[in-house]
């Protein structure tokens, strides 16, 4: 059962300044609770209906487990749907990544769908680190959390100063706009950022003066842009042709 306590901690980590204030997060349904077995995340409470706890016993057998009723879950969740399983989990410290390899970098990135779907899609081209400006989405919204389908616990998010980052970085910075090289065309270095600006304002000028190639995805219909995951998506296959 859970607490009155509890429940209240459990709503309360839906907010952003509560989520800072308490230094936790929220991982909410079946897949995703079962997906932080594999990573290094501290784990405070898992709340569980009573046949997920012991269809997954062996699995969640290091963690505190408290037993809950669906509805209790449903009342303590944002899911309306696949809400078997809650966990609390602490938000880890996270230092500026060193440049190298391939990133991804955010500029002003402000919805949480959309990061969720960048780090799956990180995940997916083997990406683990992305950098963002502090003013992009939390990447421990519950929004967020769920739209990585489980991809949170291998990539890391670090929000930052990022036009200083870019400065510091001594590696190729692709910037994604309207206007430039064709990704079809574009010789990707190995190590590189790809620089992704929000739909509406696109990569602002503080981050786009350290820009080393101007890249863009050729257009042959009438979309006026692209969903920036999507975009992320498009680009990183381009690179990972050349570099699998």
């Amino acid at each position: 059962m859970i607490s009155k306590n509890q429940l209240k901690l459990l709503r309360a980590l839906g907010q952003k300044k509560q989520r800072k204030a308490h230094g936790l997060f929220l991982v909410e349904g079946e897949k995703n609770v079962l997906e932080l077995v594999a990573t290094s995340l501290k784990v405070k409470q898992v709340f569980a209906t009573s046949e997920f706890l012991a269809k997954h016993a062996t699995e969640l057998d290091a963690y505190e487990c408290i037993e809950a009723t669906l509805d209790e879950l449903t009342k303590a969740s944002s899911l309306v749907s696949n809400n078997a399983a809650v966990a609390v989990v602490e938000i880890p410290k996270t230092d500026a990544p060193e440049p190298k390899g391939m990133m991804i970098a955010l500029d002003g990135v402000s919805d949480p769908g959309n990061l969720g779907t960048i780090i799956r899609i990180a995940d997916w081209y083997g990406i683990k680190h992305i950098v963002a400006s502090t003013d992009c989405a939390d990447p421990y919204n519950p929004k967020t959390i769920r739209a990585t389908m489980g991809s949170f616990g291998r990539v890391q998010v670090t929000l930052l100063d990022l036009p200083r980052y870019l400065n510091e970085a001594k590696i190729p910075v692709y910037g994604a706009f309207l206007e430039g090289e064709s990704v079809h065309t574009t010789n990707f270095s190995q190590q590189g950022i790809l620089l992704m600006g929000s739909e509406s304002h696109g990569v602002r000028a503080e981050a786009e003066q350290y820009v080393t190639d101007k890249i863009t995805i050729p257009a042959f219909g009438g979309a006026e842009s692209l969903n920036v995951a999507m975009a992320t998506g498009i680009i990183m296959d381009n690179y990972r042709r050349q570099h699998s």
